[in-house]
């Protein structure tokens, strides 16, 4: 390997490592208990242009695209001949670049030569900063302004410390201040250890040595990303998913719709174009997302087809063009709610994935069940506060069967879903049990991904809010694959029955010894279920994903008394 190659590796990796590093502090300092135990941190490193240079390895697209969209909007409110060392600021509008309340976005800015150079930055969803229901939930809110506490680009900190007007505001907006105030804190304190980090960058390759490292990652990333693009096959390939509901009007179908450019070998003089024209216009609901997720979304899915090593990074960004129609659903404005945007924006990741899908068949995924985001939290004071999500099964693949029980996500950190244990000591509840679903991956000659069940029992009251998707319409099969099996929110009283609660739903009350079951939906199946080998069906009848029962009317196997598999010859 040549010294400059070298020299650059090293340096592209010391980028992402500082921003790693800066992503861990923000975990074991923070005080929510969705961050600490599911270590849902990011961290990202950008110059003072706006530029993403690097991110952690646990940041989402979800999270750095919020970081980079949002920081032109930082600096002109706050202009960088106004900053000094040591200064730190926030926002979480989702109109500019944020996500919805409870995101908080926190700057740094790094200065070189005497001015701001670069930016660190950190990000996490904070325990509670207001709203309909706690910890952020809002699935029945109509305007942003039931969402929570809104914050423009403002002065967090300085070098003596918080901003006691700003911290003053925070406490008082949320149902947990001190672990609002403990989240903020470790937020912070990720944004110095990279800055750190940053500077003894700068220190060992210089001011303008670092400048030309950073440039050089970039246009690499830009050069791999459009050789990528080149391999795939030219054309225009459209595609729509759609949405359930939005909560409130459950009789209207919204639709996310896009049409997909591909250059083939012009990839290095146009790039690729998502274009989501004709998308369903924005709601007075929570399905609608800020334009930096929908970027995200988009983003994506187009690399999800090309080489996984490629960086993420700007250079990345240069090479796929994401339009976005104004006050649509994946581009809302004020003050649509932007808090469900999760429901969105997988609608536009599926159908960017339809459409590649359509590209380069032999590569097809079939549509996945996606994360139920749920919160279970006090009725009252002393509020306590558990948000999670389950996860979906992941539509099959061409050749391989979908994974069980983890989506196809790009929104979470390293471990979203909480271990039992650990939320038990922390909330008055128990988890029963966690379990996959048999017969829940969409039958196929490949198999969905099986979807999960996990059962909550409280021991205090408490209220259940939930925002759901992809339980009342199926993710899809493709090529003769069945839809995956839908899942759904369900209260078990205390006489055993079950009730099903709407996919949407806002501080239902449970009763001690009531419980909370949350099942997820299984993706879609690929080919047809009467091709699938017998030796694949045997081998899920044995690891318990498809029962008997499954097999003999989904592939239409039967088993025999000494275990034996056959098929109908018809």
């Amino acid at each position: 390997m040549a010294a400059d190659t070298l020299t650059a590796d090293v340096l592209r990796n010391a980028l992402v490592v500082a921003a790693e590093e800066a992503s861990i502090v923000v975990v074991r300092s923070a005080y929510s208990t969705f961050i600490v135990e599911g270590s849902d941190a990011s961290a990202a490193l950008l110059d003072a242009e706006g530029r993403l240079i690097a991110q952690s390895m646990a940041t989402t697209l979800m999270n750095s695209m919020a970081l980079k969209v949002a920081l032109p909007e930082l600096v002109a409110d706050i202009p960088l001949a106004s900053m000094r060392p040591g200064d730190v600021y926030v926002l979480n509008d989702a109109y500019r670049g944020g996500v919805h309340t409870n995101d908080l976005l926190v700057y740094r800015p790094v200065f070189v030569g005497g001015r701001p150079a670069y930016f660190t930055a950190t990000m996490i969803h904070v325990s509670d900063l207001g709203g309909l229901s706690a910890g952020g939930m809002a699935p029945l809110a109509t305007d942003i302004f039931l969402e929570g506490l809104q914050l423009p680009p403002i002065r967090l900190a300085t070098s003596a410390g918080i901003e006691p007007a700003v911290e003053a505001i925070l406490r008082a907006n949320s149902r947990t201040p001190d672990k609002v105030m403990g989240d903020v804190r470790a937020l912070i304190a990720g944004t110095a250890v990279a800055a750190a980090r940053l500077g003894a960058l700068v220190e060992e390759y210089g001011e303008t040595g670092l400048a030309a490292g950073v440039e050089a990652y970039l246009d690499y990333t830009e050069a791999r990303t459009r050789a990528a693009l080149a391999e795939l096959p030219a054309g225009r390939f459209a595609a729509s998913y759609p949405i359930d509901d939005d909560g409130i009007d459950l009789a209207t179908p919204r639709h996310v719709r896009v049409a997909l450019t591909l250059p083939g070998p012009e990839a290095a003089r146009t790039g690729a174009v998502a274009d989501f024209a004709g998308t369903d216009p924005q709601v007075p609901a929570a399905i609608n997302a800020s334009a930096s997720q929908s970027l995200a979304a988009a983003v994506f899915a187009v690399r999800c087809f090309l080489d996984p090593a490629i960086p993420m990074n700007d250079g990345c960004l240069r090479a796929i063009d994401v339009r976005l129609p104004a006050g649509s659903l994946l581009d809302a404005r004020s003050p649509h709610p932007c808090g469900g945007r999760y429901v969105p924006i997988y609608a536009a990741m599926e159908a960017v994935f339809q459409a590649l899908s359509d590209a380069v068949p032999e590569r097809a995924i079939a549509a996945s069940g996606i994360l139920q985001p749920f919160s279970i939290a006090a009725v009252g004071a002393p509020y306590w506060i558990h948000l999670a999500y389950d996860f979906g099964g992941v539509g099959a693949r061409r050749g391989l069967d979908g994974p069980d029980a983890t989506g196809v996500h790009f929104g979470i950190g390293r471990n979203s879903v909480p271990q039992a244990e650990p939320v038990e000591s922390r909330c008055p509840l128990l988890v029963e049990s966690v379990e996959t679903v048999p017969d829940s991956g969409g039958p196929g000659r490949f198999r969905g991904g099986l979807g999960s069940r996990t059962v909550y029992r409280f021991l205090a009251d408490c209220h259940v809010t939930t925002r759901g998707d992809r339980l009342r319409l199926a993710p899809p099969g493709r090529d003769g694959g069945l839809p995956g099996r839908l899942g759904g929110f369900y209260r078990r009283r205390l006489d055993g029955t079950l009730e099903r609660l709407a996919s949407k739903v806002n501080n239902v009350r449970f009763a001690a010894g009531e419980a909370f079951v949350v099942e997820t939906t299984g993706g879609g199946g690929i080919g047809s279920p009467l091709e699938r080998d017998l030796a694949a069906v045997a081998e899920d009848l044995r690891a318990g994903r498809v029962t008997s029962r499954g097999a003999a009317e989904d592939y239409g196997v039967r088993v025999a008394a000494d275990g034996t598999l056959s098929r109908d010859a018809s």
